[in-house]
């Protein structure tokens, strides 16, 4: 029995800045971001969406598409690190809203929850779904990713901002790719990345010394939520090289081969913060497991970052990179980071790739290396089914992607800075943020949204 992504859709913030205008206002060359990083564009939500906006329109898509019947669905679950509330999660207001689109207690036997592990989350959902659908081959489960990647204005993270959304169908016997039951892990508590609790002083903001309530706080500390996180991004990178590494080896070892693994993959997908990211950290397994490999093991630490740019700067990894990891940048260079979408947008630009130029690609394997802070990686394979076109044929990504509008960089900064109040584009066929309740002390925070026609 095959188990796999039967259907998938996307929802990508529909406004961008093109990346050589950020240069330019930082006071970067272009190139660098453009032809070092493959950074084109970076995607910004508008002031009526959020990750439940995106993560609804996402879902929305993948039921009107498909025609899916919801009392069909028994799980949706969200893959996420831009959670909006500490407690409700992310999959509670999509049931909400589609029930409200489309009908009313279909989704009421519908299991939901999120999962939060950095990049990472959307594959462990993915993972869970798929076991739960060996387990039950005659019910169905959605996979949603949801994220806004924000990072602080002159940070060295501003240039790989992006937002969007994905959601997949998982079936048994799917139409575009069933996933073998293997997958590899490696695990390590660190702080490569990550989004704290932070704190100031009541008193520093209050300048009372006394702690006297401030609009119903009566700690003497204030939290404070920022969607920024915090990072080191070298030492992120290597986090990322040393978990996907250890994992892929530990992938090697239940495929119970001696072999090249990576020379069995057709296609390879990896979480790709930023475009060119998957090239420049997979230049080591590509050097360890060749078969002949031009790293003995007793290299110092500086001989050995040498071999790894001697191997990186060679016309084979070169027309490797061309023909397994390419296919699967190109979204990203027009898109930024998605997160925990940013491996499934990789997949889909792939296909979306194929099928523009009429590749045939059925029975091809792909290897996926997904990675997420803190730090996670896991690595699995999946073999693409003989529908897998007509799966894809109403998704039409880069023809979307060639409808974003661009805007300047003073509206960017107006939007970082949560000053625009008002949306820039009018709202159609989508959903948006409709109002928080401010008054009402039984549901102070409480969000809701509704469909635009």
């Amino acid at each position: 029995m095959k188990t796999g992504i039967d259907a998938l859709s996307f929802d990508v913030a529909k406004l961008h800045l093109p990346i050589k205008t950020l240069a330019e206002a930082r006071k970067i060359e272009p190139e660098k971001l453009e032809k070092g990083l493959g950074l084109l564009k970076m995607t910004l939500t508008d002031a009526h969406q959020d990750s439940v906006v995106l993560a609804a329109n996402a879902l929305t898509k993948l039921i009107t598409d498909h025609n899916l019947n919801l009392n069909e669905i028994a799980r949706i679950y969200v893959g996420t690190e831009s959670a909006i509330d500490n407690a409700k999660p992310i999959g509670s207001f999509l049931i909400d809203l589609m029930e409200q689109k489309f009908s009313e207690n279909t989704l009421a036997e519908c299991d939901v929850v999120d999962f939060t592990f950095a990049c990472i989350g959307g594959v462990d959902a993915m993972q869970n779904c798929l076991d739960f659908i060996r387990l039950n081959p005659d019910k169905k489960a959605i996979v949603v990713t949801t994220d806004i990647a924000k990072y602080d204005l002159n940070s060295t993270g501003e240039y790989t901002q992006g937002a969007g959304a994905m959601a997949m169908l998982i079936t048994t016997n799917p139409r575009i790719i069933a996933f073998e039951n293997n997958w590899a892990t490696n695990t390590k508590g660190v702080f490569d990345f990550f989004k704290p609790h932070r704190t100031i002083s009541k008193e520093a903001i209050t300048g009372n010394t006394n702690n006297e309530a401030w609009f119903d706080n009566l700690e003497a500390e204030i939290e404070i939520h920022k969607d920024q996180p915090v990072f080191d991004g070298q030492y992120s990178n290597q986090c990322y090289m040393d978990r996907t590494r250890n994992a892929y080896f530990s992938f090697k070892k239940l495929k119970k081969t001696s072999e090249t693994l990576y020379q069995s993959w057709n296609s390879i997908i990896m979480h790709l913060p930023y475009s060119f990211q998957g090239r420049r950290m997979l230049s080591e397994i590509y050097a360890l497991d060749a078969q002949n490999s031009i790293i003995s093991g007793n290299e110092t630490p500086a001989e050995y970052q040498n071999k790894l740019k001697e191997t990186s700067k060679t016309a084979e990894y070169k027309t490797f990179v061309d023909e397994k990891l390419m296919p699967a940048e190109l979204a990203s260079s027009l898109i930024g980071n998605l997160y925990t979408g940013s491996i499934f947008m990789g997949f889909l630009s792939t296909l979306s790739l194929f099928y523009n130029t009429n590749k045939e690609i059925t029975g091809n394997t792909f290897g996926f290396l997904a990675y997420g802070s803190g730090s996670k990686s896991k690595v699995f394979e999946g073999i693409i089914q003989d529908q897998w076109k007509e799966a894809l044929a109403n998704v039409k990504l880069f023809e979307t992607l060639d409808q974003s509008f661009e805007i300047n960089f003073e509206t960017y900064e107006k939007l970082h800075k949560k000053e625009q109040k008002q949306s820039i584009q009018t709202p159609k066929n989508e959903w948006i943020l409709d109002r928080i309740e401010s008054e009402n002390t039984n549901l102070l925070g409480a969000r809701y949204y509704k469909w635009v026609n």
